[in-house]
């Protein structure tokens, strides 16, 4: 017996020598593999939309920096480098700056009306109690329409002698105008639309914002003698909407300023530059007036503005926001 120990010591040998810690070599690598050909699937799931994003995104947005510093136009041959010059021009070029006023007047009068409006409508749908989804989906419709349609029936609407809004402002003794075609109406009215196109995202967000407020803090607030509707609203329902309130007027504020579509079809810029805003001058220029270096440096100055103002807009919203 005893000269059979060194036997089974010398079998013992090569297998605890080949290991780690006791454990087998083949045991020890077996998640390393198992690791790496995880690795290798996630890479190929994600390899596509990888892809597109470079293609589609990336890529554009380095040519777009690319030809700001050149003088190239759509159809020429060649190119110079240009430096900054595109850029100069942009600084003192009275067309961008009035685009400019036009686009942050717009801004200013969409954001606050819609979130104003969707909250309002959002507070009356969830107050009543009978078909609060067929409210949820009539308001959200103009949302999930097309721009496009949306702006052909608007422009069937306020169209001067036969749409609805003259008619309905004549029968009820009201003055009537060219509300397109008239430099004092036309952005108020391009507001108009604009917080109706976002009126029911608004209000979806803040019924779902409403429905997450606790019970308890609206019978706490009775118990402090805040019984009255307004003072629940100022009290619990605002505060409570903060992160809420503060996506909605930063993604409203990003599609107010990515507004495009309304211009093209209903007033082309016009009349006299009145109604034409950034994005819509990026486009004159880099397509109607093939300058491609001039309206690539506008839009690096728009992307700076709508990243400079949404950061700021962002922090300073953060500051007043009340986080559950």
């Amino acid at each position: 017996m005893n000269g059979s120990l060194p036997a089974v010591s010398r079998l013992a040998q090569p297998v605890s020598s080949q290991g780690v810690a006791g454990k087998p070599l083949s045991r020890v690598s077996l998640p390393r593999r198992h690791s790496l050909h995880e690795a290798m699937w996630a890479w190929s799931l994600t390899a596509p939309a990888l892809i597109f994003l470079v293609v589609l995104f990336f890529l554009p947005v380095i040519g777009v920096f690319v030809i700001a510093f050149t003088d190239w136009q759509f159809g020429a041959s060649s190119l110079s480098f240009v430096g900054l010059a595109n850029f100069r021009e942009v600084i003192f070029d009275r067309g961008f700056r009035a685009s400019l006023i036009n686009t942050v007047v717009y801004v200013v009068m969409v954001v606050p009306g819609t979130v104003l409006a969707g909250l309002l409508i959002a507070l009356i749908i969830e107050s009543s109690h009978s078909c609060r989804a067929h409210y949820r989906a009539v308001h959200f419709l103009p949302f999930m329409a097309t721009a496009t349609a949306m702006a052909i029936s608007w422009e069937a609407l306020l169209h001067p002698t036969i749409g609805l809004v003259n008619h309905s402002f004549a029968a009820l003794g009201l003055p009537v105008a060219n509300w397109l075609r008239d430099e004092t109406t036309v952005l108020p009215v391009l507001a108009v639309i604009g917080i109706w196109q976002n009126l029911g995202y608004a209000m979806v967000l803040f019924v779902a914002g409403l429905k997450s407020i606790p019970l308890d803090l609206y019978d706490a607030a009775d118990v402090d003698g805040a019984d009255y509707w307004l003072d629940r609203l100022r009290t619990v329902t605002i505060p409570m909407l903060g992160p809420v309130s503060m996506f909605v007027v930063i993604v409203v504020a990003l599609r107010a300023f990515e507004t495009f579509d309304t211009i093209q079809i209903l007033t082309q810029g016009g009349p006299g530059h009145s109604s034409e805003m950034l994005l819509y001058t990026i486009y004159r220029e880099s397509f109607e007036y093939l300058r491609a270096g001039y309206g690539a440096a506008v839009a690096i100055v728009f992307l700076a503005i709508v990243v400079a103002l949404t950061l700021l807009q962002a922090r300073s919203m953060d500051k007043r926001v009340h986080y559950q």
